[in-house]
């Protein structure tokens, strides 16, 4: 695990530019909003910049001229004007904060579209290599805060840069001289903030990063509660956060330590520069006959004027080092590229898996055939090498073996959930990548050993099979499993509610519901991955009864670890270092008298064990 903190240290210092080329595309696809608080800035830079000259001219008119007749000519017109300025101050910034607003709404959602989305065509590798509370942490935490610091970063930047620009014209029209002086200040910025903007993103982008790796302990807390506690590992855990959860903090502190430092150094420059600019105002004035007080005045307001969007643009610059670590992670995850892909050929004739094209999916019969296949999770590391084997159509295969020896990568090579580095397999004689995702997968049916239920009715978590279903035939596959008794039973019947990840169920239940969900799609091939080994023997009654009857006219693939489940397979496949080592019916194997058998008869003597002490323990 540390070793793992210290790599992911070292991804932390690469830098990818592309990323918020990448983001603007999603900033600028909402045009109107953007178009508006570009104009609403510009009008509101205007009036900023207007404010002080109005003030000039007043100082003019009505403190440094005397003549009565001037007071009274422009006294009503100034009140006007001022009365116009605030109206439109009030208009302006109330459209400025809108758009913000909407800006804000529109970054976010158009964020986690493409986040989802993205997730939605992600291979089964993703999910297999990438922990759920770093997801979580992207799409939450990430995407709200990046949309936050976008939408009003955007709003601080073009208002501070628009305020400063305009101020720069009025005091080169006027007082060209200090304006040079006060034009010093903005390669002094640049040039501070070349030399520390890479520390601070770095220290934000640790922050991020660990924040990540927090959530992730929160998840596989929250997930394996019960585990923790049977195993009375909970000082363990909470050691492994706390190691996780202090170099979060470290980073936090430092990266909070830096930003600090970059917005209060910017500060001090620009009081220094102010102060620099009013000193010079007032030598220029006394040592001069050139400079009035109004334009004195006018100056030394505009040069303030010119530092106020400083702090602005200093918490933007400091928040977009933020914005940078958590940009780079969703762009990194909106950017992730599955790792199979349909051929452009195939999506032309097939569609995506998004957007289908039924027209031309082809019908289905279930042959399968592995041919020379090879294949590894890691490189160097193979699990199945020069692999041949084909099951008919309609044919009930079971896979049995010891852990690593390939059984459950032969069914998730056949769902396409990853394919062969080397060699073919073929659907009804035809390569499946011939054929599209979606094609394959509508065709599945796949029942996995922890089922997974959705926090909704039992109605809704068998529907999720084929969205289009009606009631009936929910119904119909809930009678098929048999579990229709069971869910009348309830008060709610079919409308009753799981629970979170179905956990007011039992394990039996909850996959006796998965059965049913995978049976109302009408697959073609049906998978059972370690289906049976977790459920009661009454629920496993009930799924062999199930399956005897509805697996006529499908391909059945069985990944057991119950012997007792498969003895009526029409082929039992027993699996060694990839390789297949013995193969035949269960009577044939026994016959065989080789390691089927010895697994077999030990399984058999263990089952009998524990029922003979159940039925003591009930006497």
């Amino acid at each position: 695990m540390h070793e793992q903190h210290e790599k992911d240290e070292v991804t932390l210092r690469k830098i990818k530019l592309s990323t918020w080329k990448t983001l603007g595309k999603i900033v600028v696809k909402n045009k109107k909003p953007l178009i508006l608080l570009v104009i609403f800035a510009v009008i509101l830079a205007v009036i900023d910049t207007l404010i002080p000259f109005v003030n000039m001219l007043a100082i003019e008119h009505f403190v440094y001229n005397t003549e009565q007749h001037v007071f009274d000519t422009w006294f009503v017109p100034f009140i006007v004007l001022n009365g116009v300025i605030s109206l439109s101050l009030g208009i302006v910034v109330y459209g400025f904060i809108r758009q913000g607003a909407i800006i804000e709404a529109s970054v976010s959602y158009e964020i986690r579209k493409q986040s989802f989305a993205t997730l939605q065509n992600l291979s089964f590798s993703f999910y297999d290599k990438t922990p759920q509370g770093q997801i979580m942490a992207r799409m939450t935490a990430d995407t709200g805060r990046l949309s936050r610091i976008i939408s009003w970063g955007i709003v601080d930047l073009i208002w501070a840069f628009l305020l400063m620009l305009f101020t720069l014209i009025l005091l080169f029209i006027y007082v060209w001289q200090l304006a040079l002086i006060v034009s010093i200040a903005v390669p002094l910025f640049a040039i501070f903030t070349a030399l520390i903007r890479k520390k601070v993103l770095l220290a934000h982008r640790k922050a991020r990063h660990y924040n990540s790796q927090v959530t992730e302990n929160y998840n596989e807390g929250f997930l394996g509660a019960k585990t923790t506690k049977s195993l009375a590992i909970e000082n363990d855990n909470l050691l492994e956060f706390s190691f996780i959860a202090g170099k979060m903090k470290r980073a936090s502190v430092k990266a909070a330590v830096l930003s600090s430092f970059f917005s209060n150094s910017l500060l001090v420059i620009s009081f220094l520069v102010v102060g620099t600019t009013i000193f010079s105002g007032t030598y220029f004035y006394v040592n001069s006959n050139w400079l009035t007080i109004p334009i004195l005045f006018l100056f030394i307001r505009s040069a303030m004027n010119f530092f106020e969007p400083i702090m602005s643009l200093t918490n933007f610059i400091s928040e977009l080092q933020v914005a940078q670590a958590s940009a780079e992670r969703i762009i990194e995850l909106i950017e992730t590229k599955p790792d199979i892909v349909d051929s452009e050929e195939v999506i032309e004739k097939y569609g995506t898996i998004t957007e289908h094209k039924k027209e031309n999916w082809e019908a289905i019969n279930g042959e399968i055939e592995f041919k020379d296949v090879s294949f590894a999770y890691k490189e160097g590391e193979p699990i199945l090498e020069n692999f041949n084997l084909k099951i008919k159509s309609g044919s009930k295969v079971a896979f049995v073996g010891h852990t690593g020896s390939g059984k459950t990568t032969c069914v998730n090579l056949v769902s396409r959930f990853y394919e062969p580095q080397l060699g073919d397999i073929l659907i009804d004689g035809t390569d499946y990548r011939q054929r599209s995702i979606s094609w394959l997968h509508s065709q599945l049916g796949y029942v996995l050993q922890t089922p997974v239920l959705f926090s909704t009715t039992i109605m809704e978590n068998i529907r999720y099979g084929r969205l289009t279903a009606t009631d009936e035939e929910v119904i119909e596959a809930a009678k098929a499993i048999g579990i229709h008794d069971f869910i009348e039973k309830l008060e709610k019947g079919y409308d009753t509610n799981v629970g979170e990840g179905g956990n007011l169920l039992s394990m039996g239940q909850k996959q006796l519901i998965s059965f049913a969900r995978a049976i109302i799609t009408d697959p073609k091939i049906l998978i059972l991955d370690e289906a049976t080994s977790s459920i009661d023997s009454q629920a496993e009654g009930l799924i062999q009864a199930a399956t005897n009857k509805l697996l006529a006219d499908r391909t059945a693939l069985m990944v057991a670890h119950r012997l007792s489940t498969i003895v009526d397979a029409d082929m039992i496949i027993l699996m060694d270092m990839g390789k297949i080592k013995e193969m035949g019916t269960h009577q044939e194997l026994l016959e065989l008298r080789g390691a089927y058998f010895d697994l077999y008869k030990s399984q058999f003597m263990l089952e009998k064990e524990s029922e003979y002490v159940q039925s003591a323990l009930n006497h």
